[in-house]
């Protein structure tokens, strides 16, 4: 029987682990994004991860900043929930006073507010495309101003000599973890899932929500990592 693809079926595969091995420079990208945060998380707001899978950013965020700050995680797949519990228990016993919290649900349906900071690893590019540009209003709408929306994406090139050649650099990359069946077989499964968007396509949504100040900070192969900062003036 056939199931719909989800990173987190039964919670049995290192998730993280996994990651790290489909995405080269990933633990660099974590640790840009952590030092990133310190510009941006501040006392009595919200800092918000979308699509936390396991919780390990905000786990990485929480411990570079230690404020008083109130973190949420946003996760829609069931499967990443005894993960999810796990990461608040470690968190909780590492730093007792953090205000955290993980919510099973929808980011459609989450109501952005007082936040100094929301993240998103390799999330709008699993949802519907024509519900992109709405979350990114939604985000710069609850974000406070001098907030900070930082993400990461797998992008389409705009050329398709730089598609190809960037593809099977990638492919190369992955035949180092992965037989070409498995690369072949997770491919086939994200086809109607994973719909990425051009670099550009992705800096005029942004563009159109009010974001301003838009910089990419991160790229390997297809994958980019990007911030946007609400103008103080906004």
């Amino acid at each position: 029987m056939n199931h719909k693809f989800t990173f987190g079926h039964g919670g049995t595969e290192n998730f993280d682990e996994h990651i790290a091995k489909s995405i080269r420079g990933y633990s660099n990208l974590l640790h840009d994004i952590t030092n990133l945060s310190q510009y941006f998380v501040d006392k009595d707001t919200n800092m918000v991860d979308i699509g936390c899978s396991t919780g390990n950013l905000l786990k990485e965020i929480i411990a570079k900043n230690q404020i008083d700050c109130n973190y949420v995680g946003v996760e829609v797949e069931k499967g990443f929930h005894n993960s999810l519990i796990e990461t608040e228990k470690d968190i909780k016993e590492k730093y007792p006073n953090t205000n955290l919290e993980f919510i099973e649900g929808d980011i459609r349906d989450f109501k952005f507010n007082n936040c100094s900071l929301v993240t998103s690893l390799f999330t709008l590019q699993f949802l519907p495309v024509k519900d992109r540009a709405d979350v990114i209003k939604k985000i710069y709408s609850g974000l406070n101003k001098g907030g900070c929306f930082i993400f990461a994406e797998k992008i389409i090139c705009s050329d398709a000599k730089f598609q190809e050649m960037l593809t099977f650099n990638y492919y190369d990359y992955k035949a180092d973890h992965f037989s070409a069946d498995e690369i072949l077989d997770k491919e086939k499964k994200l086809r109607s899932m994973l719909k990425p968007n051009t670099w550009d396509e992705i800096k005029n949504m942004l563009a159109d929500a009010n974001f301003k100040l838009i910089q990419p900070f991160w790229m390997d192969h297809v994958f980019v990592g990007g911030v946007a900062i609400k103008e103080q003036n906004d």
